[in-house]
């Protein structure tokens, strides 16, 4: 948006034209960039001050004006006293978030990129890096970083997107209804990937049909002609199919049905190359072909074998957990690991009144998996212990579990480490890592 005038970019953004600001001649119209944090300004941001649960982040207008920013985008009290002795332009909106949004999508419209939606209750952040992977080669590609993919997370990748972007690759993560079809309206993607449906935020949606729905929002906003790449294997989606779109299925017995020859994936789990069959799809759907040994870097937590010296190799998959995603990665330490399979594994939270039953399943499901050693960690972690039959040791929290572990470890042991984000488990993969010097 370098070359957006403060008029257009209000315009664009729907909102208020507070102050105008004389540009110097040798300097972009516009704004080089676009952050919500007063403490990441740089010179020639815009800063978008939002409201939050603690703070309006619009009290912050002036340190960002003071710090260089091209601009501020803030609630209208916001725009007075100390943020007018600052220079810069000052934009004004009730809804500020709105605003940013808007924005967002008027930017992807003049982007004239292809847009590739991707959710799904597991495996959608692997799933974006994969084809993200897969169209670089040919196409420009800018994709979701991090976990920003909510309200306010998918508006900033795309605004951070540059000119010359060929495809956006956007995540899109839900906790209740509504809120895919809030991202698909700001995204208007061309083509939409569900990669599956399980019991995610049961506690909020109450049941899998629900849940299908929630993803399913975002098939009801794909426009007439767009594509919809869905599992072969998923009956809940059936009532949500729409004719005027053109779908492609992938998995056993579906369109994209198994790998060609010609692509290498660096990875032999099933639940990684069924993502990689839905990335394959997606990007067959933008007219991309891949080929070759895929080089992708997985994003953090979510799956990273990490070699230590005895060897230990650590599976960190630690970022979030629900029963489908906890028996793929229990399938992946089975088929994978060449000594003892250690499962250090952690609450799944919201789960709703089944919550105990599903935790002990996996308890269950570990031993059929053949694991040899269960550390839960975690009041409803614990439920797995009655069914599982391998070594087993339970642990109240992270912390202990930590020091458990690296008591256990013994050379040749795969580890893997999954929980709910907020078990924050990653101080066990930590703590290995530390004890190997590393």
């Amino acid at each position: 948006m370098r070359d957006w005038s403060p008029e257009r970019l209000a315009a664009a953004a729907g909102v208020h034209l507070a102050r105008p600001a004389t540009v110097a001649p040798d300097r972009p119209p516009g704004p080089t960039r676009v952050t919500i944090d007063s403490r990441d300004v740089r010179s020639g941001d815009l800063f978008v001050g939002l409201s939050g649960r603690h703070v309006d982040g619009g009290r912050f207008a002036a340190a960002a004006l003071a710090a260089g920013a091209w601009g501020a985008l803030v609630a209208p009290q916001w725009a007075l006293g100390d943020a007018r002795t600052h220079a810069g332009v000052l934009l004004t909106s009730d809804d500020p978030l709105a605003g940013l949004q808007a924005l967002a999508r008027s930017w992807r419209r003049a982007l004239g990129a292809q847009v590739i939606a991707i959710t799904g209750s597991t495996g959608k952040t692997s799933t974006k890096d994969l084809l993200a992977a897969m169209l670089a080669p040919e196409r420009s590609v800018a994709a979701t970083e991090q976990n920003l993919n909510t309200e306010i997370g998918l508006p900033l990748t795309i605004l951070a997107a540059p000119p010359g972007t060929a495809v956006l690759v956007l995540e899109m993560a839900m906790r209740g209804a509504g809120q895919i079809a809030e991202l698909a309206a700001i995204a208007e993607p061309d083509v939409g990937v569900i990669v599956n449906v399980g019991p995610v935020h049961l506690e909020l949606l109450g049941s899998l049909e629900a849940i299908a729905a929630a993803k399913a929002e975002l098939l009801a906003d794909l426009h007439p002609g767009a594509t919809a790449v869905l599992p072969a294997d998923e009956p809940l989606l059936d009532a949500h199919l729409r004719e005027d779109l053109r779908t492609i299925t992938f998995g056993p017995g579906g369109d994209v049905a198994e790998i060609p020859a010609g692509l290498e994936l660096p990875f032999t789990s099933r639940h990684m190359r069924s993502n990689a069959l839905a990335a394959l799809a997606a990007a067959r759907a933008v007219g991309v072909e891949p080929r070759g040994r895929l080089e992708v870097t997985l994003s953090a937590l979510r799956g990273q074998r990490i070699e230590l010296p005895g060897p230990v190799l650590v599976i960190d998959d630690c970022y979030n957990a629900n029963p489908m995603s906890m028996r793929a990665a229990l399938d992946d330490l089975a088929a994978s690991a060449a000594g003892r399979r250690v499962a250090v594994l952690g609450d799944m939270l919201e789960l709703g009144p089944q919550e105990q039953r599903f935790h002990g399943e996996i308890g269950d499901y570990a031993t059929r998996r053949g694991i040899d050693v269960l550390v839960t960690v975690g009041p409803l972690a614990a439920a797995m212990a009655g069914s599982f039959r391998g070594t087993l040791h339970v642990t109240t929290d992270a912390a202990a579990a930590s020091e458990l572990v690296r008591e256990i470890v013994v050379p040749g042991d795969t580890v893997l480490v999954k929980g709910s984000r907020a078990v924050g488990l990653e101080v066990v993969a930590q703590s290995l890592r530390g004890a190997a010097g590393l």
